[in-house]
């Protein structure tokens, strides 16, 4: 992140600077901080608009006004659109908090939403996927995603304490939120699979996680997998979060009971019914709003 910054013009990168002790919990009013991997991200996303700014003279963020950040936000669209309006309100808010700028130029700016509908993936897809996959790790992986629908965040902070093999059942934590998955007998299997191969290939191992990959095994700190690794399981033209849709736009099109789909996937009541409405427009076309 500091040559990150550093690339930028002084008054500029000292501006940044200030931005990132801000959302540390370091500068004038204390609250939470917040983890670099986050600030990372945020900084990202502004990185392409600052940089144009400075390409057209812009010495300090002082001199942005509303309409540089209208201009700016237009450049995007979809979800890539809404992040960066998010970013460019973090950023200018906890500036003007600092006292480093006297207007906040983003305070009108609205934050777009994405709500895309939910796409199937082609059937013949998920056979094909299974038999390129040359490992237990990616075998499991894909089918914590196809068969469950487990986002990447929930895969990796899956525990062994978390398997219950003797009665079927994976308990999977999502932040302050948990919920009991009915492991079928294709996933236990994988699953016992898995633990075969983990304690042969690692036996000392002391990592508490389900998943572990060379690096991560024999880890003093105990670190689950990284989310490239989750991801780098699927062939090219696949992803995690295609697959996670497709299962349960499948569930939704069986039933279309919202909280059958919030249970059995921990998903909010506003993504259930996205779900319920993808799978049967006919049918919810003219409920109430």
């Amino acid at each position: 992140m500091e040559r990150t910054i550093a690339d930028l013009p002084d008054q500029l990168a000292n501006e940044v600077e200030a931005w990132v002790t801000v959302l540390r919990g370091e500068g004038r009013r204390r609250h939470p901080a917040r983890s670099y991997r986050c600030i990372r991200t945020t900084l990202s996303t502004l990185l392409s608009t600052l940089a144009t700014w400075a390409d057209n003279g812009v010495v300090s963020l002082r001199e942005v006004t509303e309409e540089d950040v209208t201009q700016a936000a237009r450049v995007r669209s979809g979800a890539r659109g809404g992040q960066l309006d998010c970013a460019l309100r973090i950023l200018f808010r906890a500036l003007k908090q600092e006292r480093v700028i006297f207007h906040d130029p983003a305070r009108r700016l609205r934050v777009r939403r994405s709500a895309a509908i939910p796409r199937s993936v082609p059937s013949d897809l998920l056979p094909l996927m299974f038999s390129q996959a040359k490992s237990a790790f990616a075998r499991l992986t894909i089918a914590l995603v196809a068969v469950h629908a487990l986002n990447g965040e929930e895969i990796r902070a899956l525990l062994l304490t978390n398997v219950d093999l003797a009665h079927g059942t994976l308990t999977v934590r999502h932040r302050l939120k948990r919920r009991v998955v009915g492991l079928e007998p294709f996933t236990h299997q994988l699953i016992a699979d898995w633990l075969t191969e983990r304690h042969v290939r690692w036996p000392a191992s002391t990592n508490p996680h389900l998943l572990v990959t060379g690096r991560t095994a024999l880890s003093a700190t105990g670190a689950p997998p990284d989310a490239t690794t989750i991801r780098g399981v699927f062939p090219k033209g696949m992803n995690l979060d295609a697959l996670r849709q497709d299962r349960i736009l499948d569930e939704a099109r069986s039933s279309i009971d919202p909280l059958r789909l919030m249970r059995l996937f921990g998903i909010s009541d506003s993504a259930a019914m996205r779900y319920i409405s993808a799978a049967h427009p006919e049918r919810t076309s003219k409920l109430p709003k």
